[in-house]
């Protein structure tokens, strides 16, 4: 069992496996705050994306907050028509310009499609690598496929797969290969966009556990291996998220979740590379 804490957070190959999404915090005030309480709450991961509009708040949280930017495990995407050698060079630029960070923790290819080119992307992430604007090279919305790919052609390593995981899609697949190419897997939506409190496994566990169906759902991730980033606006939801950290699941309960047979995937766009 991984044996957690909530004073500290746990660290896989130096990523706190806990983190704030903010995908749709839109609000400018509202997503700063989040990323300052989050911080002072004790994350110290936080993940954006330029497609999300909001990495200026972002890093006006990171700034307002009591945290050493360098104890700040910080990571945003790159849209998919910026994926060409040029444009991922300058819009990479402009994302550390927009989130006023001298450099990125991880940088992802947000989806393996439309500019995405396997050798011309990553010839630019490997230069951004080597400039030091990023210090690992990140996936996300891979199939085990695209992970085989990426790992065959970028020559600095590809340190994670972000994909929606969470007990209604656990991801079997991409985890296996993510080991076998000693890749970590970083879960969006978690919490399948507030599915986890509509289950009755999840919400019985819960009760017994005097926790929260969130908090389960993120323990079992972590349980997992999984880093969780789930979003989180107000206080309370960022310090019920923070709480999975304490919640130690038995075995029992989860062989219970795993067990769990709805599939239900939240983000399935027509381009995803599993259509």
């Amino acid at each position: 069992m991984l044996q957690l804490t909530s004073d500290e957070c746990p660290r896989t190959n130096g990523m706190p496996m806990l983190g704030l999404g903010t995908w749709q915090n839109e609000d400018p005030e509202q997503c700063a705050e989040s990323v300052r309480t989050a911080l002072e709450t004790g994350y110290r991961h936080i993940d954006t994306a330029h497609l999300y509009g909001n990495e200026e708040a972002v890093g006006e949280g990171l700034a307002q907050a009591d945290v050493p930017r360098e104890d700040v495990f910080l990571a945003t995407k790159l849209w998919y028509d910026d994926l060409s050698y040029e444009d991922a060079l300058a819009s990479t630029e402009e994302r550390l310009d927009v989130l006023g960070v001298d450099y990125l923790d991880m940088l992802y290819i947000h989806w393996p499609v439309d500019t995405y080119d396997p050798e011309e992307t990553f010839l630019a992430l490997e230069e951004l690598h080597e400039r030091g604007l990023i210090e690992r090279v990140g996936i996300s919305n891979f199939e085990p496929e695209d992970m085989e790919t990426a790992a065959e052609v970028c020559d600095v390593p590809i340190f994670a797969n972000q994909v929606e995981c969470h007990p209604f899609l656990p991801q079997e697949e991409v985890r296996a290969k993510a080991k076998e190419l000693d890749m970590e897997v970083v879960a969006y939506s978690p919490l399948a966009r507030g599915a986890v409190f509509e289950s009755e496994t999840l919400t019985e566990i819960a009760e017994a556990n005097d926790a929260s169906a969130a908090q389960v759902s993120l323990a079992w991730l972590l349980e997992k291996g999984v880093t969780p980033i789930p979003k989180a606006t107000s206080s309370a939801h960022i310090e019920d998220n923070w709480g999975a950290l304490a919640l130690d699941l038995s075995d029992e309960e989860i062989a219970r979740i795993d067990a769990i047979e709805a599939v239900d995937r939240k983000v399935d766009p027509d381009f995803a590379p599993w259509n």
